[in-house]
């Protein structure tokens, strides 16, 4: 199933939508500003929150949590330094690790277990609104992998506004 993630323009905070490929809106990302965390919220059309997102500020590996329901249910790291590119790692509850590959600099990638590709991310560069594709082609936990993906998207966003203010 494709799903596509549309961030809105000109927004007071920054907010998100995930629509299925036939623009049904089934979630809303949220990101809280002013606080020591980044933390993003994913919440259904009924106002429901199905997860949230941690930042958490001060570690060596860029580190972010996956919530649901009260519970860890994901650990995304990204080394600080990597001589081959960026490499995300995922452990998920259960004991599972993903991988995140792919070319980050053209936000092509796949998020894969043990080799298998469970969902592809691709970013269409020249809109008028930024968006991207999640592709999922494992149904088994479909939200989890459109999480990965706005983790994975919004630590690059984050990383191209920390080289901008360094210039």
């Amino acid at each position: 199933m494709r799903y596509l993630v549309r961030d809105r323009v000109l927004a007071f905070h920054e907010e998100a939508w995930i629509e299925t490929e036939h623009r049904e809106k089934i979630y809303k990302v949220n990101r809280k500003l002013l606080r020591l965390r980044t933390t993003f919220t994913f919440v259904d059309t009924r106002g429901r929150e199905a997860a949230s997102i941690v930042k958490k500020a001060f570690t060596l590996h860029h580190t972010i949590l996956v919530k649901r329901d009260g519970w860890l249910d994901a650990r995304i790291s990204k080394r600080a330094f990597s001589l081959f590119g960026d490499r995300f790692k995922v452990t998920l509850h259960d004991g599972r690790r993903l991988r995140i590959v792919g070319s980050f600099w053209d936000r092509e990638f796949d998020i894969q277990h043990e080799g298998t590709t469970l969902a592809h991310v691709s970013r269409r560069w020249f809109s008028m609104r930024d968006a991207y594709a999640v592709d999922v082609l494992d149904p088994e936990d479909e939200i989890l992998m459109i999480i990965l993906a706005v983790c994975v998207d919004h630590t690059l966003q984050d990383r191209k506004r920390e080289q901008l203010a360094h210039r």
